[in-house]
């Protein structure tokens, strides 16, 4: 009898202690992070499915596809094209009297010769003002005048200095304005002379042509040296 009774205790406290192991693997389990995370990972990649396949084809690759990097509307190299697109790009010009007096030049100088006709000007009067032959601002370039008569010839030929070509005025504008703020001067190689075809001024001779953009033939000064 007491054997039977050992026996059972025995029984008894194993299904006890596999009961309480059974528990603790069940609670173990249920709180398990890998397999919450598993679960929700799977409820997710189902949730993606599901929004990917209500999107369209032509969705999908316009998400998928890099955009396309613009190209510059400059030159490759670096140097200003001069054209409609650059000035486009130009903000809306304004500034004191240095920009009126290079403006006013290139509308009433150049405002014929389109966008890359007027910069060459501008680059002559630029030019003028670094040089020590000529005035140093851009107003006393343009008004420069002897005995002989003036550097620019709207200066001095009479006629009242009146703007009726707006859009003629806002083009000059924006060009006079980035000249003055640093665009390269790339056109004219250093000129600070020009004319038009119709002239044939003495001085030609003896100045070294750089270039001809529209009706005006650009000169540079010879360079001097200690021979001559």
């Amino acid at each position: 009898m007491s054997v039977l009774k050992c026996w059972t205790g025995s029984a008894v406290l194993l299904l006890a202690l596999a009961g309480g192991v059974h528990a603790e693997m069940t609670v173990s389990q249920s709180n398990d992070p890998t397999a919450a995370l598993g679960m929700n990972l799977t409820a997710l990649l189902g949730q993606e499915k599901a929004a990917l396949g209500a999107v369209s084809a032509a969705r999908l690759t316009k998400i998928v596809t890099p955009p396309v990097a613009k190209p510059s509307k400059s030159k490759s190299d670096g140097n200003i094209a001069y054209d409609a697109d650059w000035l486009a790009e130009q903000p809306a010009a304004k500034g004191g009297p240095e920009f009126e007096c290079l403006a006013t030049a290139l509308y009433f100088e150049a405002r014929g010769e389109g966008i890359k006709g007027q910069a060459a000007v501008a680059e002559v009067i630029l030019n003028r003002v670094e040089s020590p032959t000529f005035p140093q601002t851009i107003c006393g370039v343009v008004n420069q005048g002897n005995s002989r008569g003036c550097q620019f010839s709207f200066t001095c030929d009479g006629r009242p200095e009146n703007i009726r070509d707006r859009g003629a005025w806002t083009v000059a504008g924006k060009i006079a304005r980035a000249m003055i703020d640093g665009a390269p001067r790339q056109l004219t190689d250093g000129a600070t002379y020009f004319h038009t075809p119709a002239v044939r001024p003495s001085w030609a001779k003896r100045f070294e042509k750089t270039t001809k953009i529209g009706r005006h033939i650009f000169y540079r000064a010879p360079l001097k040296t200690a021979m001559n």
